[in-house]
């Protein structure tokens, strides 16, 4: 295959992507009052998608394992498995899930084909970013929505052109919907791409805005950033470890101890090190 070909052909035809976040990317308070004094602020906002090609057969997996632990008596009287809590019965989120479920959703993870990816800032390093902002710019007003954008530009950068057809599922974010301002995000990427390219269709792409209890790709992404974010915020590692062969990629922005790019983490690589995180300074 020549050059040319290679550039205009596409990996693979379809891909869904499911893009979930940990932390909420808040700097301040009332008042201006910074929110990383407060005890149980989140150091790290984490943007994270997992990949699923074939989408159906993880779904099913996903509806057997909930429709086994609500009829198995052994799990079946845990509170979040009661209908009435809107939980466990209704859909998996890890934060909420027990912990003999979370295992066993963990142990079906494993056995499933999918791919995560996620971009981790530090929100130190937002804050004195900020704070440059400012000195230049008395006028400049930090939002939360640049650093969620920041991070979506990150995490899509090679993502968008290896594939014809790209369905793309972001978790609502409250009241909010953002789907416009995302596929601005989105199609800027890929424009810019195919301006450097000799790539002569770009893929088609499909934005949507969903809740996670009506979406499994979602509940699959809330499972892996809760099991990265535990690894950076509580420093245990061992859920982290467990889906390792699952990642992709995963760039640490603000780790800048071996390249001003940050530090890229792969499979290929050992996970970080919980003791490197809790010693690290911005």
């Amino acid at each position: 295959m020549s050059d040319s070909q290679d550039r205009n052909s596409f990996d693979t035809p379809n891909v869904c992507y499911y893009v979930d976040e940990a932390g909420d990317g808040v700097l301040f308070g009332p008042r201006g009052r910074s929110r990383l004094e407060d005890s149980d602020a989140r150091r790290f906002f984490i943007l994270g998608m997992v990949q699923i090609d074939d989408p159906l057969p993880i779904e099913q997996a996903f509806n057997s394992l909930r429709s086994m632990l609500l009829s198995n008596p052994l799990y079946a009287s845990i509170p979040s498995l009661q209908p009435k809590a809107g939980k466990t019965a209704k859909y998996f989120h890890a934060k909420d899930d027990h912990s003999e479920i979370r295992a066993k959703v963990f142990e079906l993870l494993l056995a499933m084909d999918f791919k995560f990816y996620a971009v981790i800032k530090d929100m130190h390093a937002v804050l004195e970013y900020v704070k440059r902002r400012n000195q230049m710019h008395a006028e400049y007003r930090y939002k939360p929505d640049e650093l969620y954008d920041l991070t979506v530009r990150m995490l899509f950068k090679q993502r968008l052109h290896v594939h014809s057809n790209i369905d793309v599922t972001f978790a609502r974010r409250g009241k909010s919907d953002r789907t416009d301002a995302l596929r601005k995000q989105l199609e800027a990427i890929q424009a810019q791409f195919t301006s450097n390219s000799t790539t002569s269709t770009p893929a088609t792409l499909t934005i949507k805005p969903a809740n996670s209890c009506d979406v499994v790709g979602l509940q699959i992404a809330d499972y892996a950033l809760w099991a990265l974010q535990r690894c950076y915020e509580s420093y245990e590692a061992r859920f982290l470890h467990a889906l390792w062969p699952k990642v992709s990629l995963i760039h640490d922005v603000d780790d800048k101890m071996t390249a001003k790019y940050g530090t890229y983490w792969t499979r290929k690589n050992s996970p970080p090190d919980p003791e490197a995180i809790k010693n690290r300074r911005i």
